[in-house]
C-alpha cells in the first residue's frame, strides 16, 4: 500500500512539474554559445563626429553656376549721373551688394553687353571684378583702360535644392502597445506617417547636417542609425535618369537596378565602432541638385517572455546592450527576490518560505541563420556573479524563466509533503507534557 501511494504521488510530481517536462529542456549553456549565434554588442559603437556630416567651407566664396552677381558698369550699366543700385542680400549672411542682377550660367560664364561671355567659375568676387575690367579694357577696348568704373558683388548665392524624406517624425507617429497578464503596458513600437520637405539650400551649407537641421535635427530613436543619399536620378529638371520598371530588391534604396539606372546610394551611418573608418568619402556629404535625403525609419526589434515571467513582448533598445538579467529585471520578473512572489489577484506580496528559493534557470530561444532554432542556458546566480554569462538578447529571442529540477523538488517537498514530530518533554507521576513540531 505504501509502495502504491508513494508511486501515485511520484507520476502527479512528475506530471505537474514544469523543471522536469521542459519541452525546451535540451540546450547549451552560454559559454559554449558559437560567437556567429551571438548578438552584436551596441553600446561599444560611438556617434559619428557631427563636423564629419558637414562639408568645410573654402576661406573666401568661390562663384559657381547658380550665382546672381551685382554688377555696375558706369555708362554700360548704370550712369555716371545716377544714384548706384544697391540691394541686400537675399539671406543677410552677405553685405550689401551694388549693381544689377547678372546671374551667372551653368557653366560658369556671365553674358555682359558689347564683350564675350566672361568666365568667373571658381573665381572670387575680386577675381571675376578683375576678369570683367579685362574684357572691356584689354580684349574688346570697350573702355579706355584707367578710366573705368566696374563694380562686382554677390546679390544671391547659388542654391542647391534637395528632397528629405523623414521616417522618424515623433509628431506622426502611433505608439503600439503590449498588455501584460499583470495589467502592466509597454510601448513596443511606433507606426510614423513620415514628413517630407524640398529644401534650397544655400552655397557652402549644403550638406546632409545641414538638411537634418533644417528638418528637426538628428534622428531619433525611432529612426535607423544611417542616412541614406539617393543620387542622379534628378540630374536637372530636363535630364532625368530611366526609372527602372523592375526592382530586384523589396528596398528601395538598395536595389540593383537603381546603380544600372546611373542612381549612387550612398549610406551614412551615425554609430560606428571605435576607431574604424568612416565608410564614407568627404564629399559624399555634399549635396547636389536632385539628391533625396532619406531617414529610415527603425525595424522595430522585439524579444518574448513566457514561462514564470510575465509572457509579452518587449522592446529592444535601439543603442544599448539589454543582458538576460537587465531583460529581467526590466519587465518585473523574480529575481533574486528570495522566494517572495507578486499575488497575481491582489498586487501583495506573497512567501512560501525557504522551499521557494528564486528561479534561476532561464531557456532563450533563438533562431540561427538557417532558421532551426536552438536552445541557450542562462544560470541567473552565474549571470549575476559573471558578466560574460549574461547573455545579450537578441531579436525575436524568447526568455522562458523556470526553475531547476532541485529548486522544483525543494519546492514540491515543502508545498506537498508534511512532516509532524512529536516529543514527551515532562514527565511526572500527575504530568506529562509534550512539544509537537511540523515540517515545512
Amino acid at each position: 500500500m505504501t509502495r502504491l501511494v508513494v508511486a501515485l504521488l511520484l507520476c502527479e510530481w512528475l506530471a505537474g512539474c514544469a523543471a522536469l517536462t521542459n519541452p525546451v529542456g535540451r540546450g547549451i549553456p552560454v559559454r559554449d554559445v558559437p560567437p556567429e549565434l551571438l548578438a552584436e554588442a551596441k553600446q561599444c559603437k560611438e556617434p559619428v563626429p557631427l563636423f564629419c556630416l558637414r562639408s568645410t567651407p573654402p576661406p573666401q566664396y568661390l562663384l559657381g553656376g547658380g550665382d546672381v552677381l551685382g554688377v555696375y558698369i558706369e555708362g554700360i550699366l548704370g550712369e555716371a549721373n545716377q544714384p548706384l543700385p544697391v540691394q541686400a542680400s537675399e539671406s543677410g549672411m552677405h553685405p550689401l551688394s551694388v549693381g544689377y542682377p547678372i546671374p551667372v550660367r551653368e557653366d560658369g560664364t556671365v553674358s555682359l553687353p558689347f564683350v564675350p561671355a566672361v568666365s568667373v567659375q571658381g573665381m572670387t568676387l575680386p577675381q571675376a571684378e578683375r576678369a570683367i575690367i579685362e574684357a572691356y579694357t584689354v580684349t574688346k577696348h570697350v573702355i579706355t583702360p584707367g578710366r573705368e568704373r566696374i563694380l562686382v558683388s554677390l546679390i544671391r548665392p547659388r542654391q542647391t535644392r534637395v528632397l528629405v524624406i523623414r521616417h522618424d517624425n515623433p509628431g506622426g507617429s502611433l505608439s503600439v502597445t503590449s498588455r501584460g497578464f499583470l495589467g502592466t503596458q509597454e510601448t513596443i513600437g511606433s507606426t510614423t506617417r513620415g514628413s517630407g520637405m524640398i529644401l534650397e539650400l544655400t552655397a557652402y551649407e549644403s550638406d546632409v547636417l545641414s538638411a537634418l537641421a533644417q528638418t528637426g535635427g538628428l534622428p531619433g530613436p525611432d529612426a535607423a542609425n544611417e542616412v541614406v543619399v539617393q543620387r542622379g536620378y534628378m540630374k536637372s529638371s530636363s535630364d532625368l535618369a530611366p526609372m527602372p520598371t523592375e526592382f530586384e530588391s523589396q528596398d528601395p534604396i538598395s536595389s540593383t537596378n537603381l546603380t544600372s539606372c546611373g542612381v549612387e546610394t550612398i549610406r551614412i551611418p551615425l554609430r560606428l565602432p571605435p576607431g574604424a573608418p568612416l565608410p564614407f568619402r568627404p564629399e559624399d556629404t555634399l549635396l547636389r541638385t536632385g539628391d533625396i535625403v532619406y531617414v529610415p525609419s527603425r525595424d522595430t526589434e522585439v524579444f518574448y517572455t513566457a514561462g514564470l515571467l510575465p509572457a509579452g513582448e518587449h522592446l529592444l533598445p535601439r543603442d544599448r546592450d539589454l543582458g538576460v538579467v537587465q531583460a529581467i529585471a526590466q519587465i518585473g520578473g523574480p529575481m533574486v527576490n528570495g522566494g517572495m512572489n507578486a499575488n497575481n489577484l491582489s498586487g501583495t506580496l506573497t512567501s512560501t518560505g525557504i522551499g521557494a528559493p528564486s528561479p534561476r534557470l532561464v531557456s532563450v530561444l533563438r533562431r540561427k541563420p538557417d532558421g532551426e532554432q536552438i536552445t541557450i542556458y542562462v544560470d541567473l546566480d552565474r549571470a549575476l556573479r559573471n558578466p560574460h554569462e549574461n547573455l545579450l538578447v537578441k531579436e525575436g529571442d524568447v526568455l522562458i524563466l523556470q526553475e531547476t529540477k532541485t529548486q522544483a523538488m525543494m519546492r514540491y517537498a515543502s508545498e506537498v509533503l508534511h512532516f509532524g514530530l512529536v516529543s514527551q518533554v515532562i514527565q511526572t507521576s500527575r504530568t506529562t507534557g509534550t512539544a509537537t513540531w511540523s515540517a515545512p
